[in-house]
């Protein structure tokens, strides 16, 4: 029987398996043309102990163990990497944080206040205004101040 005659023959048998295995119609026709070539390149290793059916749906077994082996290990890789890329970001973060905290500091009230109040207390313009019993136009300008200096202190420490 030539190999030809092999492959249509069987087919549709390692197909199902392959189905009835992965439950995924396209997976399982890539495993199964993977077998087929597989058995092709192997041909001289069937000694004819079990039927070729047998032989052929054991080399697609291995063939999506294989697969699945290697979609595990990427899966992985890639939750590791976003693990670290996620922990990479939360230092940065904190690094900047702290790195931002020291600028400030640097300032003379009210800027130091003003800013603080804004970016850390997330206070609304309106609010830091009654805060100081100023105007809203003195909260945002010395707010505009205030990130001003820190981008020269900033820029005089690079």
């Amino acid at each position: 029987m030539n190999f030809e005659q092999i492959y249509r023959l069987y087919f549709q048998d390692v197909y199902h398996f392959m189905l009835a295995l992965c439950r995924n119609e396209t997976l399982a026709e890539e495993i199964t043309q993977q077998t087929f070539f597989k058995a092709l390149q192997n041909i001289d290793q069937y000694k004819g102990n079990c039927q070729m059916k047998v032989w052929l749906c054991q080399i697609a077994k291995n063939t999506y163990f294989t697969h699945a082996e290697k979609q595990k290990r990427y899966v992985k890789e890639q939750a590791d990497r976003e693990d670290d890329l996620k922990i990479e970001q939360q230092i940065l973060k904190k690094e900047q944080a702290f790195y931002l905290h020291q600028l400030v500091h640097q300032l003379d009230e009210p800027y130091k206040e003003v800013f603080s109040l804004r970016v850390f207390g997330e206070l609304s313009f309106l609010q830091i205004s009654q805060l100081f019993e100023k105007t809203e136009s003195w909260a945002r300008v010395t707010f505009y101040r205030a990130k001003k200096k820190i981008q020269q202190m900033a820029k005089e420490e690079q």
